[in-house]
Protein backbone atom coordinates (compact mmCIF):
# COMPACT_ATOMS: atom_id res chain seq x y z
CA UNK A 1 0.00 0.00 0.00
CA UNK A 2 1.73 3.53 -1.03
CA UNK A 3 0.46 5.93 2.05
CA UNK A 4 0.75 9.54 2.44
CA UNK A 5 0.84 11.41 5.28
CA UNK A 6 1.10 14.24 6.57
CA UNK A 7 1.91 15.14 10.46
CA UNK A 8 1.29 18.84 11.54
CA UNK A 9 2.09 19.82 15.28
CA UNK A 10 1.60 23.40 16.46
CA UNK A 11 2.87 25.11 19.99
CA UNK A 12 1.73 28.10 20.64
CA UNK A 13 3.30 30.34 23.98
CA UNK A 14 2.19 33.04 25.90
CA UNK A 15 4.21 34.91 26.21
CA UNK A 16 6.31 34.59 23.48
CA UNK A 17 9.13 31.75 24.81
CA UNK A 18 12.78 33.09 25.66
CA UNK A 19 13.94 29.91 24.19
CA UNK A 20 13.11 26.75 22.32
CA UNK A 21 14.99 23.08 22.14
CA UNK A 22 13.78 20.20 20.68
CA UNK A 23 14.83 16.73 20.12
CA UNK A 24 12.67 15.82 16.81
CA UNK A 25 12.25 11.83 15.97
CA UNK A 26 9.60 12.18 13.20
CA UNK A 27 11.38 10.34 10.37
CA UNK A 28 9.73 6.86 9.84
CA UNK A 29 12.47 4.14 9.28
CA UNK A 30 12.74 1.82 6.17
CA UNK A 31 12.58 -2.09 6.81
CA UNK A 32 11.00 -5.28 4.91
CA UNK A 33 7.69 -4.55 5.14
CA UNK A 34 8.03 -0.28 4.93
CA UNK A 35 9.88 1.62 2.46
CA UNK A 36 9.70 5.36 3.13
CA UNK A 37 9.39 6.85 -0.25
CA UNK A 38 9.79 10.34 0.50
CA UNK A 39 10.31 12.46 3.62
CA UNK A 40 10.86 16.00 4.62
CA UNK A 41 10.21 17.48 8.49
CA UNK A 42 10.55 21.14 8.76
CA UNK A 43 9.86 23.62 11.72
CA UNK A 44 8.71 26.94 11.07
CA UNK A 45 9.21 26.59 7.56
CA UNK A 46 12.63 24.99 7.85
CA UNK A 47 14.35 22.11 6.51
CA UNK A 48 15.32 19.74 9.30
CA UNK A 49 17.49 16.95 8.84
CA UNK A 50 18.32 13.98 10.79
CA UNK A 51 21.51 14.27 12.53
CA UNK A 52 21.66 10.70 14.25
CA UNK A 53 20.26 7.21 14.43
CA UNK A 54 19.69 5.66 17.47
CA UNK A 55 20.05 2.19 18.35
CA UNK A 56 16.22 1.72 18.30
CA UNK A 57 17.09 2.72 14.29
CA UNK A 58 15.20 6.08 15.04
CA UNK A 59 16.56 9.17 13.20
CA UNK A 60 16.69 12.22 15.93
CA UNK A 61 17.24 15.83 14.34
CA UNK A 62 17.65 18.90 17.19
CA UNK A 63 16.12 22.05 16.81
CA UNK A 64 16.78 25.29 18.98
CA UNK A 65 15.54 29.22 18.66
CA UNK A 66 16.56 31.92 20.79
CA UNK A 67 13.81 34.47 21.54
CA UNK A 68 11.26 35.15 19.55
CA UNK A 69 8.96 32.47 20.40
CA UNK A 70 5.65 32.56 19.84
CA UNK A 71 4.91 30.03 17.59
CA UNK A 72 6.68 26.59 16.87
CA UNK A 73 5.08 24.49 13.67
CA UNK A 74 6.28 21.19 12.88
CA UNK A 75 5.64 19.56 9.97
CA UNK A 76 6.54 16.10 8.76
CA UNK A 77 4.67 15.04 5.47
CA UNK A 78 6.08 12.42 2.46
CA UNK A 79 5.14 8.81 1.12
CA UNK A 80 6.00 5.62 2.37
CA UNK A 81 5.12 2.02 1.06
CA UNK A 82 3.89 -0.34 3.30
CA UNK A 83 3.26 -4.35 3.07
CA UNK A 84 1.23 -6.63 5.76
CA UNK A 85 3.93 -9.06 7.69
CA UNK A 86 0.92 -9.57 10.27
CA UNK A 87 2.89 -7.73 12.54
CA UNK A 88 6.51 -9.14 12.18
CA UNK A 89 9.16 -6.47 12.14
CA UNK A 90 11.92 -7.83 10.01
CA UNK A 91 15.22 -5.47 8.78
CA UNK A 92 15.15 -3.03 10.78
CA UNK A 93 18.62 -1.74 11.57
CA UNK A 94 18.91 -1.88 15.25
CA UNK A 95 21.37 -2.80 17.75
CA UNK A 96 19.76 -3.22 21.41
CA UNK A 97 19.61 -6.06 22.60
CA UNK A 98 15.58 -7.39 23.49
CA UNK A 99 16.70 -7.93 27.02
CA UNK A 100 16.30 -4.09 27.14
CA UNK A 101 12.95 -4.14 27.05
CA UNK A 102 12.25 -6.50 30.33
CA UNK A 103 13.19 -2.74 32.39
CA UNK A 104 9.80 -0.98 33.73
CA UNK A 105 9.05 2.77 34.19
CA UNK A 106 6.87 4.29 36.32
CA UNK A 107 3.57 4.26 33.67
CA UNK A 108 4.42 0.37 32.88
CA UNK A 109 4.52 -0.90 36.90
CA UNK A 110 3.14 -4.29 36.87
CA UNK A 111 0.71 -4.52 40.10
CA UNK A 112 -1.24 -7.58 41.04
CA UNK A 113 -4.13 -6.83 38.86
CA UNK A 114 -1.67 -6.62 35.62
CA UNK A 115 0.05 -9.81 36.91
CA UNK A 116 -3.22 -11.46 36.78
CA UNK A 117 -4.32 -10.49 33.36
CA UNK A 118 -0.86 -12.08 32.26
CA UNK A 119 -1.15 -15.25 33.89
CA UNK A 120 -4.53 -15.58 32.52
CA UNK A 121 -3.02 -15.60 28.65
CA UNK A 122 -3.22 -18.74 26.78
CA UNK A 123 -1.67 -20.64 24.64
CA UNK A 124 0.92 -23.33 24.74
CA UNK A 125 3.58 -21.56 21.80
CA UNK A 126 4.50 -17.80 22.87
CA UNK A 127 3.28 -16.16 19.58
CA UNK A 128 -0.22 -18.02 21.02
CA UNK A 129 0.03 -16.47 24.69
CA UNK A 130 0.77 -13.26 23.22
CA UNK A 131 -2.26 -13.07 20.50
CA UNK A 132 -4.16 -14.43 23.82
CA UNK A 133 -2.89 -11.45 26.03
CA UNK A 134 -3.48 -8.56 23.50
CA UNK A 135 -7.15 -9.96 23.46
CA UNK A 136 -7.50 -9.61 27.32
CA UNK A 137 -6.20 -6.44 27.09
CA UNK A 138 -8.96 -5.51 24.46
CA UNK A 139 -11.39 -6.90 27.10
CA UNK A 140 -10.63 -5.37 29.81
CA UNK A 141 -9.51 -2.06 28.32
CA UNK A 142 -12.51 -0.24 26.91
CA UNK A 143 -11.62 2.40 24.31
CA UNK A 144 -12.65 5.71 25.76
CA UNK A 145 -11.16 8.80 24.11
CA UNK A 146 -10.15 11.80 26.96
CA UNK A 147 -10.36 9.22 29.61
CA UNK A 148 -7.26 9.19 30.84
CA UNK A 149 -3.91 11.42 30.63
CA UNK A 150 -0.82 11.09 29.25
CA UNK A 151 0.55 10.54 33.05
CA UNK A 152 -2.12 7.50 33.25
CA UNK A 153 0.04 4.10 34.34
CA UNK A 154 -1.12 1.07 33.17
CA UNK A 155 -2.37 -0.02 36.30
CA UNK A 156 -4.51 3.18 36.48
CA UNK A 157 -6.17 2.40 32.95
CA UNK A 158 -6.75 -0.97 33.84
CA UNK A 159 -8.30 -0.09 37.09
CA UNK A 160 -10.42 2.45 35.51
CA UNK A 161 -11.29 -0.10 32.81
CA UNK A 162 -10.91 2.58 30.23
CA UNK A 163 -8.22 4.18 28.08
CA UNK A 164 -6.79 5.06 24.62
CA UNK A 165 -4.17 3.25 22.24
CA UNK A 166 -1.78 4.69 24.64
CA UNK A 167 -3.06 3.11 27.44
CA UNK A 168 -3.75 -0.43 25.90
CA UNK A 169 -0.08 -0.31 24.74
CA UNK A 170 1.19 -0.21 28.51
CA UNK A 171 -1.05 -2.54 29.54
CA UNK A 172 -0.09 -5.01 26.86
CA UNK A 173 3.68 -4.15 28.06
CA UNK A 174 3.81 -4.17 31.50
CA UNK A 175 1.82 -7.90 31.33
CA UNK A 176 4.21 -9.02 29.46
CA UNK A 177 7.17 -8.22 31.01
CA UNK A 178 5.66 -9.32 33.89
CA UNK A 179 5.69 -13.23 31.86
CA UNK A 180 9.71 -11.67 31.32
CA UNK A 181 8.68 -11.12 27.52
CA UNK A 182 10.34 -8.00 26.07
CA UNK A 183 7.90 -5.38 24.94
CA UNK A 184 8.17 -1.68 23.60
CA UNK A 185 5.91 1.10 22.69
CA UNK A 186 5.80 1.91 19.27
CA UNK A 187 4.34 5.60 17.77
CA UNK A 188 3.23 5.85 13.82
CA UNK A 189 -0.01 6.12 12.29
CA UNK A 190 -2.85 4.75 11.13
CA UNK A 191 -5.21 4.81 8.42
CA UNK A 192 -8.37 4.28 9.95
CA UNK A 193 -10.97 2.37 8.30
CA UNK A 194 -13.78 4.45 9.04
CA UNK A 195 -13.07 7.73 10.94
CA UNK A 196 -10.75 10.10 9.66
CA UNK A 197 -7.34 9.74 11.85
CA UNK A 198 -6.31 13.37 14.10
CA UNK A 199 -3.56 12.06 16.08
CA UNK A 200 -0.49 9.83 16.58
CA UNK A 201 -1.25 6.36 16.98
CA UNK A 202 0.38 3.71 19.64
CA UNK A 203 0.82 0.28 19.95
CA UNK A 204 2.81 -2.75 21.22
CA UNK A 205 5.66 -5.07 19.87
CA UNK A 206 6.72 -8.00 22.01
CA UNK A 207 9.52 -10.39 21.21
CA UNK A 208 8.58 -13.69 20.27
CA UNK A 209 10.55 -16.32 20.59
CA UNK A 210 12.28 -17.76 16.70
CA UNK A 211 10.08 -15.09 15.20
CA UNK A 212 11.25 -11.71 16.73
CA UNK A 213 9.42 -8.46 17.50
CA UNK A 214 6.13 -9.10 16.60
CA UNK A 215 3.64 -5.81 16.71
CA UNK A 216 -0.22 -6.21 18.61
CA UNK A 217 -2.28 -3.23 18.87
CA UNK A 218 -5.14 -4.58 21.23
CA UNK A 219 -7.44 -1.30 20.52
CA UNK A 220 -7.95 -1.98 17.13
CA UNK A 221 -7.19 -6.14 18.10
CA UNK A 222 -5.39 -6.59 15.66
CA UNK A 223 -1.39 -7.17 14.43
CA UNK A 224 -0.90 -4.31 12.31
CA UNK A 225 -0.94 -4.22 9.01
CA UNK A 226 -0.15 -2.18 5.45
CA UNK A 227 -2.45 0.62 6.90
CA UNK A 228 0.06 0.97 9.61
CA UNK A 229 3.15 3.11 9.30
CA UNK A 230 5.76 3.02 11.77
CA UNK A 231 8.20 6.18 13.41
CA UNK A 232 9.86 4.91 16.44
CA UNK A 233 9.86 3.11 19.82
CA UNK A 234 10.90 3.53 23.53
CA UNK A 235 10.22 1.52 27.28
CA UNK A 236 6.81 3.70 27.23
CA UNK A 237 5.10 6.97 25.78
CA UNK A 238 7.10 9.29 27.29
CA UNK A 239 10.80 7.35 25.79
CA UNK A 240 9.22 6.87 22.10
CA UNK A 241 7.76 10.33 22.18
CA UNK A 242 8.41 11.82 18.61
CA UNK A 243 8.66 15.37 20.05
CA UNK A 244 10.40 16.20 23.00
CA UNK A 245 11.69 19.66 24.41
CA UNK A 246 12.57 22.52 26.41
CA UNK A 247 11.91 25.90 27.03
CA UNK A 248 13.17 28.60 28.91
CA UNK A 249 10.95 31.47 29.98
CA UNK A 250 7.73 29.42 31.75
CA UNK A 251 5.14 30.52 29.48
CA UNK A 252 1.73 29.24 29.39
CA UNK A 253 1.95 26.65 26.55
CA UNK A 254 -1.01 25.25 24.15
CA UNK A 255 -0.56 22.32 21.77
CA UNK A 256 -2.53 21.59 18.72
CA UNK A 257 -1.89 18.15 16.35
CA UNK A 258 -3.03 16.90 13.39
CA UNK A 259 -2.19 13.76 10.74
CA UNK A 260 -4.26 13.36 7.55
CA UNK A 261 -2.97 10.04 5.88
CA UNK A 262 -4.67 8.36 2.71
CA UNK A 263 -4.05 5.75 0.02
CA UNK A 264 -2.11 7.07 -2.82
CA UNK A 265 -3.95 6.01 -6.24
CA UNK A 266 -1.31 4.55 -8.15
CA UNK A 267 -2.07 4.55 -11.78
CA UNK A 268 -0.72 2.18 -14.36
CA UNK A 269 -1.05 1.82 -18.32
CA UNK A 270 -1.91 -1.56 -19.87
CA UNK A 271 -0.64 -2.18 -23.53
CA UNK A 272 -3.45 -0.70 -25.51
CA UNK A 273 -2.24 2.68 -23.57
CA UNK A 274 -5.54 3.49 -21.61
CA UNK A 275 -4.60 4.78 -18.25
CA UNK A 276 -6.02 2.37 -15.27
CA UNK A 277 -6.68 3.59 -11.83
Amino acid sequence: MRLTVRHATIYTYDPPAERCALRVRLFPPSFDSQRVKSWAVSVNGEPVQALLTTATADREAIWSCHGGGEEIAIVAEGEVETADSAGVVRGLRETVRPAVYLRTTPLTEADKKIEALAAGATGEAPLERMHSLFNAVADAVAYKPGATASHTTAAQALKAGHGVCQDHAHVFISAARSLRVPARYVVGYLLAAEEKLTETHAWAEAFVQDIGWVGFDPANRLCPTDRYVRLGCGLDAADAAPIRGNVVGAPKERLSASVDISEMQVQSQNQSGQTQQ
